[in-house]
């Protein structure tokens, strides 16, 4: 096995890299405005880039990422079904799965799983890892705005996911995964299902905008679950995956 090294670009983009290939999920902008890891180092790199996209949602999907086949032309795309569906992208530009669908060879597996709200969640393999990235996956119950039926509806949708993975994957290494303060009070209750559910070594948060020290008070939960719990606060940090 290669070393790993996690990188956090923005939002719910992060870039998973080894020595012989590197995977680029949800991008929606670079480290910097004017240009920061993904166009000074990732493109700029040796071996495969695989550019992933879980739904079509502009936080989780630039089409810019298509042009960089002029700069990249052994680039994969691999998105999930809506995007094409939703025509932000054309049906040769990349390989599409729906849930249940999976991409897979010499270096990856890549499944994907379901969403609640759009597009689909993946299970990546590789390395003799598995790494989850949620997508837009998670249990959105808004509880302080909500009516209890909108909230009980959310949950149930969301452990309905929850166990469908569990099936296939009762432990996993890495999970990426939405922590988002913007729900309200219970904004982690989907986090802590999570690894109450399914043994993870390491959770990332994502998708927590311009608020990281918000979303740091989870890690007690976490790590009573036995759980690695890291924060990379700010674009352009790294950590490596063991």
């Amino acid at each position: 096995m290669t070393p790993m090294r996690l990188v956090y670009i923005y939002h719910s983009g992060f870039v998973l890299e080894t020595d012989r290939f590197a995977l680029l999920i949800d991008y929606y902008r670079d480290t910097c405005p004017d240009g920061g890891f993904v166009h000074t180092e990732l493109l700029r790199r040796s071996g495969t880039i695989y550019v992933l996209a879980s739904h079509f949602h502009p936080d989780h999907f630039n089409p810019e990422v298509l042009s960089w086949r002029e700069e990249r032309p052994d680039i994969r795309y691999i998105f999930s079904r809506d995007i094409l569906r939703r025509r932000r992208a054309r049906a040769e530009d990349a390989l599409y799965l729906r849930k249940g669908e999976v991409y897979a060879d010499d270096d990856v597996r890549i499944k994907a799983f379901g969403s609640t709200d759009v597009g689909i969640s993946f299970l990546i393999e590789t390395e003799g890892k598995r790494i989850f990235h949620a997508g837009d996956l998670n249990n959105w119950h808004w509880q302080d705005e909500s009516t209890p039926q909108e909230v009980a509806q959310a949950e149930g949708n969301f452990l309905k996911e929850l166990e469908a993975l569990a099936a296939e994957a009762p432990r996993l290494d890495l999970a990426l995964f939405p922590v988002d303060p913007r729900i309200g009070s219970d904004f982690a209750r989907g986090a802590r299902q999570f690894v109450e559910r399914i043994p993870t070594r390491m959770l990332v948060p994502m998708h927590f905008w311009e608020r990281p020290e918000e979303v740091r008070g989870f890690a007690p939960v976490a790590e009573a679950n036995g759980c690695r719990y890291v924060t990379l606060a700010e674009p352009g940090m790294s950590l490596e995956i063991e």
